[in-house]
């Protein structure tokens, strides 16, 4: 999570060999193939704030089995390099997370066919050039630190980075659903190597915010099917909500110009109507006040016994035959 990295000095063994050929279609030799382990995630606290569960980096572990390795998470067919074929969720001794665990993290195993195309990768590798990876996956559950609510359900108050009580608010990532691939990287999705979380689009509940933080990384992005129906449908949601909006919003300018022709019978309504049409809600409404307060204090009602004009001069007319 912090630290995706290719490990240095792995040498395969036998047993290696023997997984990777479940997914060739014809058996490889030794010399075809370049196999390294590398670092996928681990379960410390990130420069988001955002950690994963030591549980949901056994859940990945067993999604990212045959996911294969692209470059800058290009989906491209051309662009994918490698394949993992093992992976295991390992305790490294003597290290601790930032919120004081003990310190887990996904290896993966990975190969890739020594080729013409290859060559340069597997070069940049062995020297240290191309060295940190970002991995892509989906997770179901996003759980405040602090109260424990499920953010993908119940939105909580605390924001992630400020600290309550001496505790430091995080989120908790759990319940993988899908890992997609691992990307070699020039400048991982986070200053660390971090990973790039992208997060699964519940018909139930759709957070935005992850959406958003996915969509604003400016990298290209794997959903599935299900997750593309729901987005599809919450985007509709959306358009419709507007329409009603566009259609308020004309029927409350139409509204103001009929006051404005009462309140000011000598502006020229064309004129307003125009100014109404690039006006917002909040400026509509207000003019709306203005102009129903003005008019119902033209239209009120002058008592009978009011004074007369004093500068009215009495001639005492209505003494008059």
């Amino acid at each position: 999570m912090r630290e995706g990295i290719i490990e240095k000095g792995y040498t395969p063994d036998k047993g290696d060999y023997e997984k990777i050929m479940q997914f060739t279609r014809k058996p490889l030799s030794e010399e075809e193939l370049y196999v390294f382990r590398l670092m996928l995630c681990n379960n410390d606290v990130d420069r988001d704030n955002e950690k994963f569960s030591v549980a949901s980096l056994n859940e990945l572990a067993r999604l990212f089995i045959g996911k294969t390795g692209i470059k800058d998470h290009s989906m491209r067919s051309e662009d994918q390099t490698a394949r993992i074929f093992d992976t295991s969720v390992e305790q490294i001794s003597g290290r601790k997370t930032a919120d004081g665990e003990p310190f887990y993290a996904l290896f993966a195993k990975a190969y890739m066919v020594r080729s013409d195309e290859t060559q340069g990768l597997i070069r940049d590798i062995d020297a240290g050039i191309k060295k940190e990876v970002s991995v892509s996956c989906s997770m179901r559950e996003c759980t405040c630190s602090i109260c424990g609510e499920n953010k993908r359900k119940t939105p909580c108050p605390h924001i992630p980075g400020r600290e309550y009580g001496g505790r430091k608010c995080f989120n908790v990532l759990s319940g993988a659903e899908d890992a997609y691939e691992f990307s070699f990287v020039a400048v991982p999705a986070q200053r660390e190597a971090g990973v790039e979380k992208a997060f699964a689009i519940d018909e139930r509940k759709l957070d935005m915010q992850d959406i958003i933080k996915s969509l604003s990384s400016q990298q290209e992005l794997t959903i599935s099917a299900k997750e593309a129906a729901a987005l599809g449908d919450y985007i509709q949601t959306l358009e419709e909500q507007a329409e009603l909006g566009r259609e308020y919003k004309e029927s409350l300018a139409k509204q103001i110009t009929k006051l404005c022709a009462k309140a000011i019978p000598f502006m020229d309504l064309q004129t307003f109507a125009g100014v109404a049409a690039v006006m917002t809600t909040d400026e509509l409404l207000k003019f709306k006040y203005a102009f129903e307060k003005q008019n119902a204090q033209k239209d009120m009602p002058a008592p009978q016994l009011a004074k007369a004009d004093q500068n009215t001069k009495n001639g005492f007319n209505e003494f008059k035959i």
